[in-house]
């Protein structure tokens, strides 16, 4: 009989995943693995494993059934050790375009709340004050802001639009980008060093060895002390403590932030005592609409690698 596991998830329930093993014959089990042992515990001979966050190292590979299928429930799959899972031969998957519209709305949104300073107003408002307009310094039009993407990918593109319809210039830095395609959006391709000097920079782009800490204290240095740092990708995008002490320093104005090194935030980080910062809890993918298609996405995946097909997710 074929096994498909749920390692962890961060939804409701996981009815779609089960319908798909009930109706391949398939047994299964739902788990809420964090370590690499608990997570071995779980998958040894598994067909399908479906994971969120927990570790898919060659330890756990090595346990699974041959030629099994490992779906990420989401873009980024950092926690795979997809060059292991080539080697023994087992197709490792993502799921993509699931939240493009969900994940650009969720940027544009901080970028409006940032730009136009609209936490600071309402602590403010909390407490107990009703300081004058220009108490918070000069804001500009949100059309006069510069937006420098770096990546642009289907969620670059998509919140490039969104932006775009309030009159901001977008540039953009991404060398695997389809050149014709993002001309054809009105969107000025570029170097990382111009992109560094736009008003707002809002990273799209995955996590691997050359893009950890791409915001550092050295590329701080490009940008303007005016500057916005807007980050819905990954955590490692950023150095935390770099970015924190450039925010109190006044090196630069403000940060939105969904994703962190650490998640759940530390309760001691400094970003939280800051005024200047708006912080989410890494949910710029979730709007119900974009829920149901992650799941639906991964659970027909899944369907796929039991009936010995290809992954439309494989990476």
């Amino acid at each position: 009989m074929s096994r498909v596991v749920v390692t962890d998830h961060p939804f409701k329930d996981t009815i779609m995943e089960q319908e798909v093993a009930a109706s391949h014959g398939a047994e299964f089990l739902e788990v809420h693995a964090v370590s690499e042992d608990e997570t071995i515990s779980a998958v040894q001979g598994a067909n399908v494993v479906l994971v969120d966050y927990a570790p898919i190292t060659r330890p756990v590979l090595e346990t699974l059934a041959p030629g099994a299928a490992v779906i990420r429930y989401g873009v980024g799959y950092d926690n795979i050790d997809v060059a292991a899972a080539k080697e023994l031969g087992i197709t490792a998957a993502n799921v993509r375009g699931y939240g493009t519209a969900t994940v650009a709305d969720h940027a544009a949104a901080l970028i409006l709340a940032t730009t136009r300073r609209l936490y600071q107003q309402t602590e403010a408002l909390k407490a107990g004050s009703y300081p004058a307009p220009w108490a918070f310094g000069n804001i500009k039009e949100v059309g006069d802001h510069s937006v420098g993407l770096v990546g642009v990918g289907k969620i670059g593109l998509a919140l490039a639009k969104r932006v775009q319809a309030f009159g901001c210039q977008v540039l953009a830095y991404d060398p695997y980008a389809n050149v014709d395609e993002v001309a054809a959006e009105g969107i000025k391709l570029t170097t990382l060093e111009e992109v560094f000097s736009s008003d707002v920079i809002s990273l799209h782009l995955p996590l691997t060895k050359d893009t950890e800490h791409l915001i550092r204290t050295e590329t701080i240095a490009q940008m303007k002390p005016e500057a916005v740092i807007v980050n819905t990708a990954r955590g490692g995008l950023v150095n935390t403590v770099d970015l924190a002490q450039a925010l109190r320093e006044g090196r630069l104005a403000a940060a939105g932030l969904d994703v962190f090194e650490n998640e759940p935030l530390p309760a001691d980080s400094e970003l939280f005592s800051l005024d200047n910062v708006i912080l989410t809890p890494h949910m710029a993918f979730y709007s119900e609409g974009s829920i149901y298609r992650l799941q639906r996405m991964a659970a027909d995946d899944a369907a796929r690698a039991l009936e010995g097909k290809p992954l439309l997710g494989a990476l």
